[in-house]
């Protein structure tokens, strides 16, 4: 017994002896020197990443491995291969925005370098963070933060950016009474002097953009001028939404549905806005209404139905909240968040699947505004008809067919 465990002492001690004794760096560890390494950034346009060593045998290979911080359930890191200068001394990768889409604002890369020499002994280099800023405009220095939020702006005075950051503090204290909706991640709110400089600040941004959700980098930007104060407010509530919504519900599975996310960023704004409550009244009156089953898709580009889409998105959402209450929203969310389809979500929750959420609504928000008009065009009755008069033709042809042959 002793012996055995004499024989273990050993081994672990040989273990440990391997574990604390220091590596023994390779001959590329050794021998190369970073004299720099740098990442330059041109905003919204590239990221060029440099590097120039010194190294006593010629460098054969270098390659640039890079990972975003954003969400994601499994870790990838990019690998490019590095244009070597002519003294293969330095080398350099240029990351072109044009071809990817660009970053967000205050997205970090952190990235390394892999070198091998002509020997074939291959060395890295330690990770270092480069932050993805738009150095185009000169930010407040001292940036506001609270709680999870940190808010960043460069026009306006500290009173327009406080007012923003209260917006935002009372639509987060709003989403958890409802629906239990909380950040559990930080968030970075990049507040733009005018829609025109996000637009600029955004490749291919299409040109009635005035604020974007990055949900999974935990960046909102969003375009408010001074002089637009009030709209702001309520651009900042609503994308702060999505990412909460985002936050709460990510899963390798499945999204939710676009009328949910959306109602619920349009819920947290407050009162629904009157173009948007216009366009839903005449839809009800027209018997035109999406059904929820087509608004759980992307919505339409087309400006009158995008209107009546977000409108019906925000009066589905407060009639599940006024009619079942904040907590089964909540265990909505939670449900979602396990990955399920809409029906299935539905159903666990409410009892109910998304047509039969449809009926209910139709007939609740027709109610709600005084509207009796029928909840959809009886399609049924008219199939029939138009078969009993298929079948009369038939009958009639048949008819004249026997009178010919009769004469």
């Amino acid at each position: 017994m002793q012996g055995k465990l004499n024989k273990f002492l050993l081994i672990f001690a040989a273990f440990a002896l391997a574990i604390l004794s220091p590596a023994v760096p390779t001959h590329a560890e050794a021998d190369l020197k970073v004299i720099d390494n740098k990442a330059v950034i041109e905003y919204p346009g590239y990221i060029y990443f440099k590097l120039e060593l010194e190294s006593p045998v010629k460098i054969v290979d270098v390659r640039l491995n890079y990972r975003v911080g954003r969400d994601s359930f499994i870790d990838v890191v990019c690998e490019a291969v590095a244009d070597i200068g002519d003294d293969a001394l330095s080398a350099g990768w240029k990351w072109d925005m044009a071809t990817t889409g660009n970053l967000p604002p205050g997205s970090v890369v952190t990235y390394w370098w892999k070198i091998t020499t002509a020997d074939g002994v291959s060395g890295e280099t330690q990770p270092k963070d480069v932050t993805f800023d738009d150095y185009r405009y000169q930010w407040q220095r001292q940036n506001i933060s609270e709680g999870s939020l940190t808010l960043f702006w460069y026009r306006g005075n500290h009173q327009f950016a406080l007012e923003l950051m209260d917006a935002a503090q009372e639509a987060l204290k709003q989403l958890e009474a409802d629906m239990g909706a909380l950040l559990v991640r930080p968030v970075k709110i990049y507040i733009y002097g005018n829609s025109s400089d996000l637009q600029g600040a955004v490749l291919y941004a299409q040109e009635w953009t005035g604020g974007l959700a990055f949900t999974g980098y935990g960046v909102v930007a969003i375009g408010v001028a001074p002089s637009n104060l009030e709209w702001g407010k309520r651009a900042v509530v609503h994308e702060l939404a999505h990412l909460v919504t985002h936050q709460m519900t990510y899963n390798p599975y499945n999204s939710i549905p676009v009328w949910l996310n959306e109602g619920i960023s349009m819920h947290a704004e407050g009162k629904m806005d009157e173009i948007y409550e216009a366009s839903l009244k005449r839809a009800l009156l027209a018997n035109e209404l999406i059904s929820v089953k087509s608004l759980s898709s992307p919505f339409s580009t087309d400006a009158d139905i995008a209107h009546l889409s977000y409108a019906q998105s925000q009066s589905l959402v407060e009639y599940l909240i006024n009619e079942y209450g904040s907590q089964k929203m909540e265990e909505l969310l939670a449900v979602f968040r396990r990955g399920c389809t809409y029906d299935e979500g539905f159903l666990e929750v409410y009892g109910f699947d998304t047509k039969a959420l449809d009926d209910s609504w139709q007939d609740y928000i027709k109610q709600q505004y005084g509207i009796s008009a029928p909840r959809e065009m009886n399609v049924i009755p008219l199939c029939l008809n138009s078969s009993l008069v298929i079948v009369a033709i038939l009958v009639a042809a048949g008819v004249m067919r026997r009178k010919r042959q009769a004469v």
